[in-house]
Formats: structure tokens, sequence, C-alpha cells
């Protein structure tokens, strides 16, 4: 395939901001449905779960390949619920545009900046689409300078509406300066092109205008033929529009109504003339774990073999389905690759091209691509997957803590093992979700990233392992930490099968800035004592930080240092430094005034102006802070922070005062001090 022809974009959004139904309409104009499935009916090729079908929303991120102007246009259409941002975070590692569609009556919404924060890290050039200008109180230009005002970007608009909200009837398209409408009985497949009216003439030369200043600051081509009053080819405005998309000096905007099937095709037009290339975004980085240092790696067939898994999905009949995106060279199926991070050698058995839930075998795939690969048993997600020859590892990506967890239990013991394995193939699957067993309980906790998280993961549990399992309520993730420095000194003696086994160990532990994590020093001579010594006293303190200090909770911001041992050549052992270590930095943390730490959430409520009052005193009943508070036209953003102990069943209560008109989104914000231990919620 020509890299040239090749497009790996993804769809981000706001939630309900018409993500999925965008895509939709994306698909059937390019062929590859020949029916439209809506959201609403629960028929969305993308949305193929049983769960999104029901609850209306996109959980995973659902891949597809279809085709537009002989281009080949890979296709990822992401969750917009904040407490899926994994996906979306996976997502944008591995694409190279993006298309962001924004709510022409809601702007930028809560959600809207974390994924554009997303794509800013990952610096992926982008498209803004201003979907449902066909709703009451939809304002293109206003969406436009929400985007300027917000993220500080340029804007630029490639089309204006004709007509807003009930009177939306098309687009005029700045670029080649015609008016396009869309005919409903052909399901806007048929595009009628028109000189532009009279009527709208002035207005239209005056965006037209604005885009060319854009432009000509530039390009001294464009500059001169608009300073001579000379007509300007499309085809140089479209190269210009497109190199400075590519180099993110500007943002084109486009605007339709996807549920009205109007301005899609000029969408997928802009996709293809304005988002990168495969290989016209920067190289991948990499780090050579031979040679130790950084390397770029150039999108090229012709190089050595290098892919990042960035998703897996379970499927019952061909096990666990490896989302792998090529960077370099060329993988065939029945080759052996070698994933880098786990240094162990696995062979794809097969290759399949995905189209949503449904696949193409494919015998081979080469850089730029995207396709799934099954009979990797070890790969997770982030894995870098290559050969052995060239041992490069792309990037890791990073992922949010969980902040929520629930315990699990089996209905019946002969489950166990089953539920067991379960949660291993979804937390393989989901990077966010984590598991372990309770050392003083027994009980299965289960981790994730909000209440919707979790009740999706149990539901699919359920409903497509068939678990029987019993879940207990919400329960917060706490975190202990230190808030003075404490010096302890500690020794140990014991005969164990008639050896006498001693060590001594000093400890200093301090607190360090929240956020900064934890740190262990030696700060004794190496030749005091052996090697294997020191990396006992090392491994028994790092283990130490996941065991807590009073509640049994992880330790974060704790620094700890070694500052004397006292180790006999005749009688010290490693088991001995270990344990004196562990109890050394117990009693140390007990010296250094030891505090709980509870998340504290960013939470977003949108809600219509009649109901911001009692909105504001959900939030404040909870031990809320209102930090601002935002107004658009048709609605009032709150912007708060509060406790996630606090935060249980919050949905409800917002639904029943602001009469279900209310919604809002949480995201993580940080660790703070929680006053009066746990015996508040006890």
């Amino acid at each position: 395939m020509n890299l040239d022809k090749m497009r790996n974009i993804g769809i981000m959004a706001h939630i309900d901001a018409g993500k999925t139904t965008t895509t939709e309409r994306i698909l059937f104009y390019t062929g590859k449905i020949h029916r439209i499935g809506e959201i609403d009916d629960g028929m969305a090729t993308m949305d193929w779960m049983a769960q999104e079908q029901e609850r209306g929303i996109t959980i995973q991120s659902a891949a597809t390949t279809t085709f537009w102007r002989d281009h080949q246009i890979n296709v990822i259409d992401t969750p917009g619920h904040v407490d899926f941002t994994a996906e979306v975070e996976r997502s944008l590692r591995v694409l190279d545009g993006a298309v962001a569609v924004l709510c022409a009556v809601g702007g930028v919404q809560p959600q809207t900046e974390t994924v554009w924060r997303q794509a800013d890290q990952y610096k992926v050039p982008r498209l803004c689409f201003v979907n449902k200008m066909d709703r009451v109180g939809a304002d293109f230009f206003r969406a436009m300078e929400d985007v300027s005002g917000k993220f500080g970007a340029s804007c630029v608009a490639l089309q204006i509406p004709v007509g807003q909200g009930a009177d939306f009837e098309g687009v005029i398209d700045l670029v080649g300066m015609k008016e396009i409408r869309w005919d409903a009985a052909s399901e806007g497949e048929k595009m009628e092109v028109t000189e532009i009216d009279p009527s709208r003439a002035a207005e239209a030369s005056q965006w037209r205008e604005r885009l060319i200043d854009a432009l000509s600051s530039r390009s001294d081509e464009i500059m001169e033929l608009a300073l001579e009053g000379e007509e300007i080819p499309e085809a140089l405005l479209r190269r210009e529009i497109r190199s400075g998309t590519l180099a993110r000096e500007f943002i084109p905007f486009l605007c339709g109504a996807s549920r009205r099937n109007l301005g899609i095709q000029p969408l997928i037009d802009g996709i293809i003339d304005y988002l990168p290339a495969p290989h016209e975004v920067p190289p991948a980085a990499g780090f050579h774990a031979k040679k130790e240092e950084e390397v770029a790696v150039p999108c090229e067939a012709s190089g050595v073999p290098l892919g990042l898994v960035f998703k897996i999905q379970y499927d019952r009949e061909a096990g666990a389905l490896c989302y792998v995106r090529m960077y370099s060279g060329k993988i065939k199926t029945g080759d052996q690759i070698f994933n880098v991070g786990k240094k162990k050698r696995e062979r794809v058995n097969r290759i399949l091209r995905m189209h949503s839930n449904k696949s193409e075998p494919m015998d081979s795939v080469e850089a730029g691509d995207i396709a799934v690969f099954i009979g990797l048993k070890l790969a997770q997600t982030g894995d870098t997957v290559g050969s052995e020859g060239m041992p490069i590892l792309l990037e890791k990506m990073h992922f949010p803590e969980p902040v929520i967890s629930v315990s699990i239990e089996p209905k019946t013991l002969s489950e166990r093992d089953r539920l067991k394995e379960t949660l291993d193939i979804l937390s393989r699957e989901d990077p966010t979700f984590t598991s372990r067993e309770d050392a003083e309980t027994g009980q299965l906790i289960i981790s994730g990233m909000g209440e919707l998280h979790i009740d999706v993961l149990v539901t699919r549990m359920i409903d497509d392992f068939k678990v029987e399992a019993r879940v207990g309520n919400p329960q917060v993730t706490y975190r202990e930490s230190i808030t003075a420095s404490a010096e302890h000194s500690e020794t140990f003696s014991k005969v164990l099968g008639g050896k006498e086994n001693t060590a001594g160990v000093t400890l200093r532990v301090e607190q360090l800035p929240r956020g900064s994590g934890n740190r262990y020093v030696n700060a004794v001579k190496k030749s005091a004592a052996p090697e294997e010594i020191f990396d006992a006293v090392e491994q028994a303190v790092t283990s130490a930080f996941g065991s807590g200090i009073q509640y049994g909770y992880p330790c974060v911001d704790v620094g700890v240092t070694l500052t004397a041992i006292d180790w006999n050549e005749l009688t010290s052992t490693t088991f001995a430094f270990e344990a004196a270590a562990s109890h050394g930095f117990d009693e140390a943390c007990r010296k250094a005034s030891p505090e709980l730490l509870e998340p504290v959430m960013n939470v977003d409520i949108l809600c219509p102006k009649d109901f911001v009052g009692d909105a504001m005193s959900q939030v404040t009943q909870r031990g809320g802070l209102i930090s601002s508070l935002e107004s658009k036209p048709s609605i009032e953003v709150v912007h708060a922070q509060a406790p996630m102990a606090k935060m249980f069943g919050f949905s409800t209560s917002l639904r029943s005062v602001t009469q279900g008109r209310a919604s809002f989104a949480m995201t993580f914000s940080h660790y703070e001090v929680k006053p009066g231990g746990l015996s508040n919620y006890r």
C-alpha cells in the first residue's frame, strides 16, 4: 500500500457530541455499510458490545478500515465518557491525525478538554467538525471562539453554515466558494453544489478573506496573489491548509448535522486533504534496549519490523485479539516475532483487517498500517513487538491510577478460579482496571476509574464470561503518607535452624512534595557490605511502600534514605536485613506523623440556568468546593472539587434536583490529607 494513500485517524469528543453517529455516516458514504445504524435504536456498527447498545455510549475504541477517493482510512472511534479515558489515551498514541467533534450548542465540554490535552501531549494534528448544527441554539462561530478561548488555538473556518438551528440547510465552502446542500431522499448521498446566493455573498467573502489572511501569513505565493487581486487556485489553498494543519499552526473547521446526514462527504474529503499520512508525522521515538539510547523509528516498509500493541480485546473463539500499529518493516502471517519488553518470542498465527467486530484475513501488514494479530499469548497493552536483532522499545503509555474499588466474590467456590482467570483477561485488556487479593481478609478487590467503569466491567464478567459473582459496595482507594521527618535504627537477631541471623539498619524517612512518588536512596558506602545485602534492604523498603503504615493502603510521596548499616561477616544474612529494613521502615514512618490521603476529584456539572443553585448545593453538601462558574447561552458549567468518598450516588441526587436535565463529568485531581483519618466513614 502506498503510504501517501493511507490515513490513521481517530474521532474524539465529549460524550453525546455525536462521534459514533458521525463515524456511522463515514462508513455509509464510503460504502462500508449499506444501511445507517443509529445509536438510539442500538444498531450502530461501531458500538457492537451489548452494553454499548443498551447504554447508548461507546466503551471500547473500535477500529475499522474503509476506502474513499482511492485512499485507505483506518478509523478509530474512541469513547467520550471520562471513565474510559485509557481507551482514548491508547488510541491517540497510535493515530496520525484526529477529528474533534464538537456540539454546536455545547461547544467545548469538559471531556473535550481532556481529550484535547491528550491529543496535544501526543502532538496529533486535528480538524474540528461542529456537529448538531440543526439543534436549537446551535452556533458555529461561538464554537470556534470557544476552542480559541479555551485552548489558545488558531481556528480557520473552511466552511460557514447556511442558516443555523431549525433553519440549517447546508454549508458554504470557502475554498471552492460554492454552496452545498444534501438530498434527504437519498439519505444525504446526493449533494447539490450551486453558486453562492447574493444575500449571503458578503458574509462568505468576509470569511474567505479571513481564511486567505491566515494562509498568506505562511505562504508568500498566496500573499502576492491576494495583493494583486488575482484568483488563488484551489489546489494551492488546499496545499497550504494541509501544511498549516500538519504543522499544528491552526485548526480547520467544518460543520454539519450527522444525524440528518448533512456535511459528511466534505469531512471525509477533509480527512484525506488535510490530515497526515503515516510518513508525514515525526518518526516514532524508541529506546534501544542494548545500546541504551533514544532512537528515531522512520516509517518505512523496508525497515526492521516494529509495532506497538495498543489494545487487546478478548474473543471467545480466537482468544486475545491484539491491535497492532506498525511503525516500521513488515510482519507476515506465521512469522515469529519478539516481545521486546518481556524478552519472549511469539508466533503470529493470523493477521486480520478489522471492520468494527467483523474481520477479513491478511497475508501481511506493513509500516503505517493497523491490524489485529492472533496467537500472541503474552502481549499486553503497551508492549512493543519486533525483531530480536533490533530490540527497540517504543515509548510506554501512561495510564491514570484507579481511584475506586469494590470487593467481588464468586457465588460458589468452584467459580473462584474462573473468576480470577476472567479478571486477568480484563486487566490485560484495560490497564486502568486492576485486581488484587486482600492479605488480611482474603477478599478479591477490583479497582477502576469510576462507578460506571466498574459497573461495565462487572456486567461484562457476568454476561460475556458467564461468571457468577457478587459485588460489594464501592470503596475509595486511599493512600498513606508522612508529614514529618524521622530516623530509626532497627536491629534483628534470631536463631533459625541452629544458625544465628543478625542485621542492623538505620533509616531516615521524609515527606516528599505531593505527587512526586516514592524514593529510596542508599547513603552508605558500597564497601560497607556485599551488594546482595544492599539489594535486600532496597527490596524490603520497596515492598513496604505497597503495604502501608497504619491502614494497609499504599504509601505515596515518602523518601527513604539508608544512613547506616551494621553488617557482620559471620552472622549477617540477606533474610535478616530484609526483616530489619521492613520493620525499620514501619517504625520510622510511625514516628513521622503518618496521615491518610484521600482522592479529590475534579467535578464539572453541566446544567440549565434554572437549576444552578440546586446543583451547586449538591456539591457543597458533599464537602466540595466550587472553583468557578462558566456561562454558555443555553447552559451553565459548574467547576468544583470534591472528595471521592462523598461522591457515591451523586448522579442520582443531581438528576432528582434538576429534573434529569443536568449531567456531570468527574476526573481524578490529586490526593489530599483526610481530616480525622478513617474515623469519619467507619
